[in-house]
C-alpha cells in the first residue's frame, strides 16, 4: 500500500506541476482566460505534455538498460539511438526536409532504428546476444556517427546552428501531432517494461542464474531491447537528444527505493516526467525572451548532481 501511495502522490505532483508550468512564460495567461487561450492550448500544453512523456520514457528505459546490462551507469543512448537520430536529422536538415511534415523527425527515427539494428546484428552470435560486445559496438558506432555529423556541420556552415540546436534537444516545436505519435509507443512500452520488471530483477543475478530460475534470457533481452529502442527512438525523433535524464533519474530513484524494478521503475516514470517538465520550464523562462535547449539544462543540472550522488555513495561500488 505504501508503494501505491507514493505513486499516487507523484502522479498528483506531476498534474499540479503541469498546470503551474503551463501558466509560466513570457506571455502572461490569466486562469480565467484558459478556455479561449490559443497560447495555452496550442503551444504550452502540448509542449509540457510531450516533456512529461519523454521524461517518463527516458527514465524507465534507463532503468531497464541498467538492469539488463547490470551497470547503474548505463543510459538509454548507449546503443547509438541518439547518434543515429542525430545523423538522420542532420541529413534531413541539409536536404531541406524541414519543409515537409515530420521530415526531420521521420529521418531521425529511421536512422536511429537502423543504427540499433546494425549494432544488434554485429553483437549477435546465432540466436544469442553478447551484451559486452553490444555495449562496445554501441560506443564505437556512436563515436563514428558523431564524427560524421561533425563533418557534415563543418561542410555546411550555413545550417550548422540548426543541426546543433536539434542535437541539444528542445520542445519548442512540440504539437499535439507529436504527442499523438509518441504517446502510444511510450504508454504501451512503459506497460510492457513494467510487466517484465520481475524478469529484469532476475537478470541482475546473471544469465545462467536467470535461466535456472525459468527465465528465457535471450527472449527477454530481445523484447526489452526492441521495446526500449522504439521508445527512445520515437522520443528522440520528437524533440532531439536530451541527455542525463535516463541516467540520473533511475540511479537517484534506486538509491531511495532500492534495486527492485517492481518498485523502482514505476517511481522512475513519474520522477523522470517531473524532472523533464521542470527542466523544460526553466529552459524557456530563465532567459526570456530567449530559450535554452533543454538538453543543455538537463546536463548542467544532472552532471553535478550525479557526481555528488556518486561521491556520497561511492562505498556501494566495488573497488578495482
Amino acid at each position: 500500500m505504501r508503494r501505491f501511495g507514493i505513486l499516487i502522490l507523484l502522479a498528483l505532483v506531476c498534474v499540479a506541476a503541469l498546470a503551474l508550468c503551463s501558466l509560466c512564460g513570457a506571455a502572461h495567461i490569466d486562469w480565467r482566460d484558459l478556455p479561449h487561450s490559443e497560447i495555452f492550448w496550442q503551444l504550452r500544453l502540448p509542449r509540457e505534455v510531450l516533456a512529461l512523456l519523454v521524461g517518463a520514457t527516458l527514465s524507465i528505459c534507463g532503468a531497464a538498460y541498467q538492469s539488463l546490462f547490470r551497470n547503474p551507469l548505463t543510459d538509454p543512448y548507449i546503443l547509438g539511438v541518439s547518434s543515429g537520430a542525430s545523423l538522420g536529422a542532420a541529413v534531413a536538415i541539409l536536404l531541406g526536409f524541414e519543409a515537409y511534415f515530420y521530415g526531420v523527425g521521420l529521418s531521425a527515427l529511421v536512422t536511429s532504428l537502423l543504427t540499433v539494428v546494425l549494432i544488434y546484428r554485429i553483437a549477435s552470435i546465432g540466436n544469442r546476444m553478447h551484451t559486452t560486445t553490444l555495449l562496445l559496438t554501441g560506443v564505437c558506432l556512436t563515436l563514428l556517427i558523431g564524427a560524421l555529423v561533425s563533418f557534415l556541420m563543418v561542410m555546411h556552415h550555413d545550417k550548422m546552428d540548426r543541426i546543433i540546436f536539434w542535437t541539444m534537444g528542445s520542445f519548442a516545436s512540440a504539437s499535439w501531432m507529436d504527442i499523438a505519435i509518441v504517446a502510444p509507443v511510450a504508454i504501451v512500452g512503459i506497460v510492457l517494461l513494467l510487466v517484465y520488471a520481475k524478469d529484469l530483477n532476475i537478470l541482475l543475478a546473471g544469465g545462467n542464474e536467470a535461466q535456472s530460475l525459468g527465465v528465457e534470457t535471450e527472449k527477454v533481452k530481445r523484447i526489452i531491447l526492441f521495446v526500449t529502442t522504439l521508445m527512445v527512438a520515437f522520443s528522440v525523433a520528437s524533440c532531439g537528444v536530451i541527455g542525463f535524464v535516463g541516467l540520473i533519474v533511475p540511479h537517484a530513484v534506486r538509491l531511495v527505493m532500492g534495486p527492485d524494478n517492481r518498485r523502482l521503475m514505476p517511481v522512475a516514470v513519474f520522477v523522470g516526467a517531473l524532472f523533464m517538465l521542470l527542466c523544460d520550464t526553466a529552459a524557456r523562462t530563465l532567459f526570456q525572451p530567449s530559450e535554452l535547449p533543454v538538453g543543455s539544462l538537463t546536463a548542467i543540472v544532472g552532471a553535478p548532481l550525479f557526481i555528488y550522488m556518486l561521491y556520497r555513495n561511492k562505498n556501494q561500488y566495488p573497488s578495482c
